[in-house]
């Protein structure tokens, strides 16, 4: 457990580096208002919430992980939220959400993961988004909310 918390950590401390320097495209294409509307299936489990406690987005759901600064980031690295195997491996391995990445992971969690580890395990995530249009929406939406798209508005 301790292991685990250690890596993801220091994973989240280097995702923004590893990002910038391995030329991940984190631009959003989609449009983040129709990904507002989306974000309503979201809400039930997740919340975007800024390190103030601010709720952005959402209903302070805790079911999934906090999706604030989720652009960009390595996969299961929110700390104190426990992730499984799999999506920690798959932070083990490097991945950060971009939009391709995070567009196949809402659209097929658990395949997603197991195609991009190697592994068989299974995500906790199960619901999946239909359309490829709203996860694409989805991404933009949640692309406004880190410290970095703070920022620069």
């Amino acid at each position: 457990m301790i292991r685990t918390l250690t890596i993801a950590a220091a994973i989240m401390a280097a995702a923004p580096a590893f990002a910038d320097s391995h030329g991940v495209d984190l631009t959003a294409t989609g449009d983040a208002g129709a990904g507002e509307s989306a974000f309503r299936q979201c809400q039930s489990c997740h919340v975007v919430q800024d390190a103030d406690g601010e709720v952005l987005a959402g209903r302070a759901a805790k079911t999934g992980p906090n999706l604030y600064g989720v652009v960009g980031r390595a996969y299961g690295a929110v700390e104190d939220f426990r992730y499984s195997d799999i999506i920690v491996l798959a932070g083990e391995q490097e991945n950060v959400f971009d939009e391709a990445r995070f567009v196949a992971y809402v659209q097929d969690p658990t395949g997603h993961l197991q195609e991009i580890t190697g592994d068989n395990g299974r995500g906790k995530m199960t619901y999946k988004v239909r359309k490829e249009e709203d996860a694409v929406n989805l991404y933009a939406f949640l692309a406004q909310f880190s410290d970095e798209a703070a920022a620069t508005n």
